[in-house]
């Protein structure tokens, strides 16, 4: 893929997938360390020890609509292809973490990319579930948690295309100061 940001679109698609009620999208970066570590975690139907072995394989998939599942096995490459890895934790009815974690000085390494667009598509696409957005960049830290925006906004609905603006552009404007 040609950005990490599409890599967490893939992988919170199958957190959707597989359940999940809340999603956690981490991403920790340090530019003094040169180091980047993207996590996601969800609440759903979780994986045997079985399928968390077979899932890095491009050949396997739990989806019916096709043979292969290319996003995780392309992650861990990305991850990897830097100096770093990818490691999955996952129980049957508990959950799921990815993490996936690279060397941002490598020349292997993939952009980032436009992760409040794919933030912002992934809440308003899905308003039945909630997102936890955690990006810290040198121990600043930014975040944004759809459980009190929907307090907040009371019936105002998240996928409204005011509030859906407003979501990116809350996004973009705290990233942004966070490499500041």
């Amino acid at each position: 893929m040609r950005e990490l940001s599409l890599n967490i679109l893939d992988v919170a698609q199958n957190s959707i997938t597989a359940g999940a009620s809340l999603i956690t999208i981490e991403i920790d970066e340090s530019l003094v360390d040169n180091t980047l570590l993207i996590g996601i975690y969800d609440n759903g139907k979780g994986m045997s020890e079985e399928q968390v072995k077979s899932v890095i394989d491009p050949f396997f998939t739990t989806r019916t609509t096709r043979k292969v599942g290319m996003g995780i096995p392309l992650f861990k490459m990305a991850a990897e292809q830097t100096g770093g890895g990818l490691e999955i934790e996952s129980e049957i009815g508990v959950g799921t973490r990815v993490r996936a974690h690279f060397k941002t000085d490598s020349v292997d390494f993939t952009p980032l990319g436009d992760v409040a667009s794919t933030v912002q598509m992934l809440i308003t696409m899905n308003t039945d579930r909630d997102f936890l957005y955690k990006h810290s960049v040198d121990g600043k830290e930014f975040v944004a948690d759809t459980r009190e925006i929907k307090g907040i906004l009371g019936d105002v609905p998240l996928d409204t295309y005011e509030v859906s603006q407003w979501i990116l552009e809350f996004i973009k404007e705290n990233t942004e100061v966070l490499y500041k």
